[in-house]
């Protein structure tokens, strides 16, 4: 039986009861990045919830739920609402509950379509069904960390969770038992489009179609740079456009994905020879 896990913060709990999370807020909390393998669902039960994906905001409020792609990025606010403390409810779809579930469903193994194609791996917003009204309000009861729910319940909330995403549309089907490797990506194109992201080797692979071993192969054929080097210099070259076009050093540090100043001004220095305040003038 997995652990129950709880992870606190000055104004957040997180309690993990196998692979279902709740979440408390108790002010607006500033976004995280939200990056994930798994599909999702996240249903709103108190104060609100923005999904910001960089061209777009949606807006998910109370008694709302929405489904997140796999491989999926995007930058989470939750935030008070109606006088009320963020709650919320995370599903996470795993690849082997899924292949389970895909054994179990045989009604579903022979749809045609493209779900993933059809559905733009984007998120969207779920529209209010019995299936869903019923499933979460036999969940709330666990808001309270002191009723600590047992893992095969919490595994048929998962079942009911997924067959009510099935039974809003059936092109979730071809989305979610598509068990193929995702086809290789170019490596630079996802690299230039995410270089403001932590990423380990493994995600990076993952991310782009590869095993690790295949990706470190195809990387030494683009550079002779360590991926971790690259992703750096990248950070760096965007940051110094960025100060010369008048942006402000402490923004430019955050938006192109350090963590705090010194270590962008210790690595500025280290790949220009003069530090960031001789540029952002």
């Amino acid at each position: 039986m997995e652990k129950n896990e709880e992870q606190a913060g000055p104004m957040k709990l997180i309690f993990n009861y196998n692979d279902v999370f709740y979440s408390f807020f108790y002010d607006d909390t500033s976004g995280c990045i939200h990056r994930s393998r798994e599909y999702a669902m996240n249903y709103v039960y108190s104060g609100e919830m923005v999904l910001d994906n960089g061209t777009e905001q949606i807006h998910v409020r109370k008694g709302e739920c929405v489904f997140i792609p796999r491989d999926h990025h995007i930058t989470m606010y939750k935030k008070t609402a109606g006088g009320e403390r963020y709650c919320g409810i995370f599903l996470n779809f795993k690849r082997g509950f899924l292949r389970e579930m895909y054994g179990r469903l045989g009604q579903y193994h022979k749809l045609q379509g493209d779900g993933r194609q059809l559905l733009a791996r984007e998120v969207v917003k779920l529209p209010k069904t019995a299936e869903l009204t019923s499933l979460f309000s036999s969940m709330t009861p666990y808001f309270d960390p002191e009723v600590k729910p047992q893992d095969d319940f919490m595994n048929l909330k998962l079942q009911e969770g997924l067959l009510a995403l099935l039974h809003i549309d059936s092109r979730f089907a071809a989305m979610l038992f598509d068990f193929n490797e995702p086809w290789k990506i170019d490596i630079l194109d996802f690299m230039n489009s995410n270089y403001m992201y932590e990423f380990s080797q493994e995600e990076l692979a993952h991310y782009t179609g590869r095993s690790l071993a295949t990706f470190k192969r195809d990387f030494k054929k683009i550079s002779n740079l360590t991926p971790e080097k690259w992703l750096i210099r990248k950070r760096l070259e965007v940051a110094y456009d960025l100060m010369l076009s008048g942006g402000k050093i402490a923004d430019v540090c955050h938006e192109v994905g350090f963590k705090n100043y010194s270590h962008f001004s210790t690595a500025f220095k280290r790949q220009y020879g003069i530090s960031p305040t001789a540029v952002a003038i």
